[in-house]
């Protein structure tokens, strides 16, 4: 009997859960991450060019290749370990280096990225960081460190995972152009772990710098919408009164519903990766499992004042988008039910109009109807008073008598004919 036949994703599909494992990392050690981003429509990019790039690295370093198609990379070149992810809109590489930098985020690691390679990249960079990871003694060493290494305004430090380490950075860009975290573990700390944890500092950088491109887009949005939404007020307004040129008030109306649905098209894209990127910021901070450092704010505190509010505003723009689309099409079809009343009235008007003149037609037609029945008759008796005269004067009748005499009948005669011909044309 054959095995059961698998289905042909069954193995992708599995594999794919396993396909993004966390680094192991020994502390000391440094990163340096950097994340590449198209400029337009990035979710639709050449994916072959980001391999292509890939490639480019990693043959100045003699290093292995992935698979063809392959999404994600982890290999060694040179002294260090490369990590390469491609994502919907963007690519990131992450080198992990043993021991620090006597200097703290020394930018030597970052530099490992070739100048030219970098120049070349098929995209931007949308973030970039250096992350230094240490062990500590005592909690001391690590306040003295962090209050030497950050702006005090906008530190954000925690312990997290039940107390395995302490994070610290303050989401600002340095001289060199990175975001800067540091990672201070205890000795026991496992080397999967500290990998976690370096690996989401990374994702909560860069899905917060992603969820930022949709303030970016709600304010230029805002910015197009306030004249619309103050046209609309007043197109509105005036539907209040009599309007001189309905059909030109709903022609402005349908320009103003085309225009907003144009930018509800344009970035319905953007609110809604803005949407999923802040929920997988939310989660990351989330499962570090944060408590208070020294009285200091933490990571989530932090989001919470700074990040929410951002992502509020891109909510905020996209349900006022929605709404004045909807308001748009509500007062478009209001008008066009007045337009069609004012059409019907019209109508009714040139209908009665029409009525009136087919019966002044047909009392017209009765009329000359009339005189026909007249004409014809005085014609009919023409014709047969000619025809009895000669036999009527051998007898003595008058003409005068006989004229009388068949003029009823031939008048009846010719209503009838009439008659009955308007009937078979009816």
């Amino acid at each position: 009997m054959p095995p059961i036949q698998d289905h042909p994703l069954r193995y992708p599909l599995s594999n794919e859960l396993h396909a993004r494992p966390f680094p192991s990392l020994e502390a000391p050690c440094r990163a340096a991450y950097l994340a590449i981003k198209q400029p337009e429509d990035a979710a639709g990019r050449d994916r072959e060019a980001d391999r292509a790039h890939l490639l480019n690295l990693l043959d100045r370093f003699g290093a292995a290749h992935p698979q063809p198609g392959a999404t994600h990379y982890f290999g060694q070149i040179g002294k260090h370990q490369l990590k390469w992810e491609s994502h919907t809109e963007f690519v990131t590489y992450t080198l992990f280096g043993n021991d620090t930098a006597e200097k703290p985020f020394d930018a030597e690691t970052f530099k490992l990225f070739p100048e030219d390679w970098l120049a070349n990249a098929p995209g931007v960079r949308i973030t970039s960081a250096l992350i230094r990871v240490e062990i500590i003694e005592d909690e001391a060493s690590a306040r003295d460190k962090i209050d030497d290494w950050y702006v005090a305004e906008s530190l954000a430090v925690s312990h997290v995972l039940d107390g395995a380490a302490i994070i610290s950075g303050d989401f600002r860009i340095d001289p060199a152009g990175h975001m800067r975290f540091g990672v201070f573990v205890r000795k026991d700390t496992g080397s999967r772990r500290i990998g976690r944890i370096v690996q989401r500092l990374c994702e909560i950088e860069t899905y917060k710098t992603m969820s930022m491109l949709g303030l970016s887009r709600a304010r230029d949005l805002s910015a197009r919408m306030g004249p619309l939404d103050d046209e609309m007020t007043s197109v509105v307004a005036d539907m209040c009164g009599d309007i001189a040129k309905p059909e030109a008030t709903l022609r402005q109306l349908l320009n103003i519903s085309a225009e907003l649905e144009n930018m509800i098209a344009q970035s319905t894209f953007r609110f809604g990766a803005t949407g999923a990127y802040e929920a997988l910021v939310n989660q990351r901070v989330a499962v570090l499992r944060e408590e208070r450092f020294d009285g200091r704010q933490t990571f989530a505190e932090f989001m919470a004042r700074r990040f929410d509010p951002a992502m509020r505003t891109v909510k905020s723009t996209e349900r006022r988008l929605r709404n004045m689309a909807e308001a748009a099409q509500r007062a478009g079809e209001l008008l066009r039910t007045r337009v069609d009343v004012e059409r019907s009235a019209q109508n009714q008007d040139l209908l009665e109009s029409m009525d009136r003149r087919a019966a002044l037609q047909l009392r017209l037609q009765k009329t000359v109807e009339g005189f026909s029945v007249v004409a014809i008759s005085y014609y009919a008796m023409n014709l047969l008073a000619y025809l009895v005269y000669p036999v009527a004067d051998p007898m003595g009748v008058s003409r005068g008598i006989i004229t009388a005499a068949l003029t009823p009948p031939v008048v009846l005669l010719v209503w009838l004919v009439i008659r009955r011909i308007r009937k078979s044309v009816e």
